[in-house]
């Protein structure tokens, strides 16, 4: 066996490295593609949306969004914090205690997220085909 190649074989990878890689955004030059990259997703905006009211704690994020598992928010977030819309806060307390809360440039989506909000509402509203008041995230 060759000595580099035995090495590659006993280094275990990291959990980046065992994470699948998003395209970089902006290829295509189409900017829809690249906020698409950036927040698409069932749960992004929604989870976006309720940090837009300020910082918030895992758990609180998992009440407000409770179709989504825990597992789904935790690799949203992730993805969030690593295209830097948010940021992850560690206190080194016992239990520990994590907050999240949008960046400066996080808090640049907060006109895209009311738009997609009143469209939203509006399409509800179309679809039910009624005057009931509009659901609220």
């Amino acid at each position: 066996m060759n000595v580099s190649m035995k090495s590659e074989i006993e280094t275990p990878a990291t959990e980046a490295e065992t994470r699948p890689r998003r395209r970089p955004a902006g290829r295509t030059g189409c900017g829809v593609e690249a906020t698409l990259s950036v927040v698409g997703g069932v749960w992004k905006p929604v989870l976006l949306f309720h940090l837009l009211r300020g910082k918030l704690r895992f758990n609180a994020l998992c009440r407000l969004t409770p179709r989504a598992t825990q597992r789904m928010i935790t690799l949203q977030l992730r993805e969030l914090e690593n295209d830097g819309v948010l940021r992850r806060i560690v206190y080194p307390e016992v239990p520990p205690k994590v907050e999240y809360e949008l960046t400066e440039f996080g808090r640049s989506l907060e006109p895209v997220l009311l738009s997609m909000r009143a469209w939203g509402e509006a399409f509800q509203a179309r679809m039910d085909g009624s005057d009931k008041p509009p659901r609220t995230c």
